[in-house]
Parts: C-alpha cells; sequence; structure tokens
C-alpha cells in the first residue's frame, strides 16, 4: 500500500513536469491525436499506480509519450505533410446563411445543433451568418457579420460542397 502511494505521487509530479515542459497545448480541446496519446497515457499511468515491478519502465514509457507529443508539433509546424496526417480538417457546415446539410452528415451534427450553437453565438438572423465552421477540435464557430474575409475559411474543407468561387484556393 505504501508503494502505491509513493508510486502515484511520483507518478503524478512526473506528468506536471512533462506537461510544464510541453506546454498548455497538453490540456487544450484535443485533436485525435492528442486524444491518443492522452489514452495511451492514462493506461501508463493507471499501470504505474498500480504495478511495483513496472514502475522505472512506465516512467520511461511515460516521457516517451511526452516526448512523442513534443516532436510531432514541432513537425507539424515546419511539414504540412505531418500537420494534414495527423489533424483533423476544419468542414463549412452553413455558408451565407445557408445550412450545408450533406457537410452536417459528414460531421455527424444536426440542424438542432446549429441552430443552438447560432443562439450561442448570438445569430439573430441565419441570413446574418456568413459561415459555421466545425473545428479540428471539434468547436464550433459562427462567423456573422456584414462580410466575411475569405482568407478566414482557408484550410477549411467544404466536404461534398463546391466552395464558391472567392473561397476556391481553401
Amino acid at each position: 500500500m505504501p508503494d502505491t502511494i509513493l508510486q502515484t505521487v511520483v507518478a503524478v509530479a512526473v506528468i506536471i513536469l512533462l506537461a510544464r515542459v510541453n506546454g498548455l497545448r497538453s490540456f487544450s480541446k484535443m485533436s485525435s491525436f492528442d486524444f491518443a496519446l492522452t489514452l495511451a497515457s492514462g493506461s501508463v499511468v493507471a499501470t504505474l499506480m498500480t504495478t511495483s515491478s513496472r514502475f522505472l519502465p512506465g516512467i520511461i514509457a511515460l516521457a516517451a509519450l511526452f516526448a512523442l507529443r513534443f516532436a510531432i508539433s514541432a513537425l507539424r509546424v515546419h511539414f504540412r505533410a505531418v500537420e494534414h496526417l495527423v489533424d483533423t480538417r476544419p468542414i463549412i457546415l452553413m455558408h451565407e446563411g445557408r445550412i450545408l446539410d450533406d457537410n452536417l452528415r459528414l460531421a455527424r451534427v444536426t440542424r438542432a445543433d446549429i441552430r443552438a450553437k447560432l443562439r450561442e453565438a448570438n445569430a439573430l438572423e441565419p441570413d446574418q451568418v456568413r459561415a459555421v465552421v466545425m473545428e479540428a477540435t471539434g468547436d464550433v464557430s459562427v462567423l456573422h457579420g456584414d462580410r466575411l474575409d475569405p482568407s478566414l475559411l482557408k484550410g477549411v474543407s467544404w466536404g461534398r460542397v463546391t466552395p464558391p468561387a472567392g473561397n476556391a484556393h481553401t
């Protein structure tokens, strides 16, 4: 029992240390890659806290997971191919007041979900909404106002919808 308590304290301290080195991104909204690393880290930590014979290899595995997270983050910044491999692309769900039903199905989102997000964003009329985007993190962004700069949609997938001429570069 005292071994388990000590191992738990050390495991938590190591996680805090590694997270501090890795930065706040460790705790932000998660991409699929972040989620996979979180699950793997949780498994390693559970083993660390309950198995006395595997403590040092567990600490090494945990450090390796955080090092992998750091390395992939650095590679994402420098290589678009890595970014495309690791990250989910945002997808447009509504454009210029029109809900894009085919893209809702792709994103597994309902019209009711969109209406709720529009209310959350204080959008008073659907025709005031320039775009609704499901971000890579799963957040939904509502862009409303008089005009939308097409550059805000750069990198956003149009899914099964053909983008308007001004947004064809996305």
